[in-house]
């Protein structure tokens, strides 16, 4: 059996790549339900404003079930635990594409999304591992450049089939694509032993690590920072700075491509150079939606600062992921919960009070000064972090395989990051 941890140098191992694909269809299923919102509600005979609960319990459903799936798995084989989670996100896409009650979607949302959590929990500590410490971040950055994608590619192409083939046509295809993904990740991840030693005791305990926190705080501020103005720039696009509705599209795809671009670099910087990419990515976050504030008048300098915004905002997102599971040492599972939990937490928080700045005197340009805000309120755990340092002698481990295999995955020392 191919290895899941050792490959050429220079190249991520199969798994990861396969990882970071299942990653890129859980973003696409909490998204694409936007673009097929007037479809759906028509169809399941509610309104469009109930429909959009959709949404929201899914990120409820990932903010709070993601680190309580995370417990309830933590001494089930991490092999096994992904190959499940990918299972029932399948099964529950399959309940939503078949069913014609809306209760009965939404609850199936909710189980999606309590498997998404578990998915990314354990798929974070497993790419670590496959890859090894000196490509660890880069490894976290692909599977989060995976969800990234999904914004570009997979959300479109899902509203686009949605309304040719109806809306329950996509939910079949991920339903498709996730049941592929758990076959391909059981071929070419080795099977593990039954846990790791790492107790529930284990995994509470690294909670007390402050780090742990300024890093947390950082995903959420930068993701609170990035999505205020994300979440309502089509009204800035079109009434402030005059691009017509039909162009809002292309903006929407540089965003995409900027947070792809972002998500690469931070990935291959963040092992060398994590604080110093950090600081200067919330940095100029921050200085590109203040600058977004008196040049949106105009749509040329409008689309570079949104691509500019996505590209040094997700530039911290695999950093301050990877760095997260490094500091919870032998006990990561929970941690990496949180950390998705943290990025929701930003995307809720930083769209509500750009709702609020957006129906205040700011008007337009509310959100994108509540964005600088918090992408300036994130240099401040970042800069503490950076003063306590991020040298850690713990290991991010995962569960053996047997001593009699040759491929198997081991505890991986964590480099000394400055």
């Amino acid at each position: 059996m191919p290895s899941a941890s050792t490959c050429a140098p220079g190249r991520m191992p199969v798994v990861v790549w396969v990882l970071g694909a299942a990653a890129f269809l859980m973003g696409t299923t909490e998204f694409v339900i936007a673009g097929l919102l007037p479809d759906m509600a028509a169809d399941l005979d509610v309104s469009t404003s109930h429909t959009g609960l959709m949404i929201t319990v899914f990120a409820i459903g990932m903010v709070i079930g993601g680190p309580a799936m995370a417990l309830a798995t933590l001494r089930l084989p991490q092999r096994m635990t992904v190959i499940l989670s990918l299972a029932v996100f399948a099964a529950g896409h399959i309940v939503e594409a078949a069913s014609s009650s809306f209760t009965v979607i939404l609850i199936a949302r909710f189980v999606t999304a309590l498997a998404t959590g578990a998915f990314y929990a354990v798929g974070f500590v497993l790419a670590t591992a496959a890859a090894g410490p000196e490509r660890s971040t880069r490894a976290v950055g692909m599977i989060m450049g995976g969800l990234t994608l999904s914004n570009v590619i997979g959300v479109p192409i899902g509203s686009f089939a949605g309304q040719l083939i109806g809306w329950r046509g996509p939910f079949w295809a991920l339903a498709t694509l996730s049941a592929l993904a758990a076959a391909v990740i059981g071929r070419f991840l080795p099977a593990t032993g039954q846990n790791a030693q790492v107790s529930m005791r284990a995994e509470i305990r690294a909670l007390r690590n402050t780090r742990l926190w300024l890093a947390l705080t950082a995903a959420v501020m930068i993701m609170g920072g990035v999505l205020a103005a994300y979440t309502y720039i089509t009204p800035l696009l079109t009434d402030r700075a005059g691009i017509p509705a039909g162009g809002v599209p292309l903006v929407l795809v540089a965003y995409g491509l900027g947070a792809v671009a972002g998500t690469t670099i931070g990935g291959r910087m963040g092992d060398r150079h994590p604080m110093t990419t950090t600081i200067t990515g919330a940095a100029a976050t921050a200085l590109a939606l203040l600058l977004l504030i008196p040049l949106s008048t105009s749509a040329a300098p409008t689309v570079v600062l949104v691509a500019l915004m996505a590209m040094t905002g997700f530039t911290l997102n695999p950093i301050v992921t990877s760095l997260a599971v490094r500091f919870a040492g032998d006990a990561p599972t929970l941690t990496a919960a949180l950390t998705t939990s943290a990025y929701e937490t930003g995307v809720a928080a930083g769209s509500a009070l750009a709702g609020v700045a957006l129906g205040t005197s700011l008007g337009l340009t509310g959100p994108a000064l509540i964005g600088a805000v918090f992408a300036a309120l994130t240099l401040l755990p970042l800069i503490a972090l950076a003063l306590r340092g991020t040298r850690t002698g713990a290991r991010v481990v995962t569960q053996q395989a047997p001593t009699d295999r040759a491929d198997e995955i081991v505890p991986q020392d964590v480099p000394a990051h400055r």
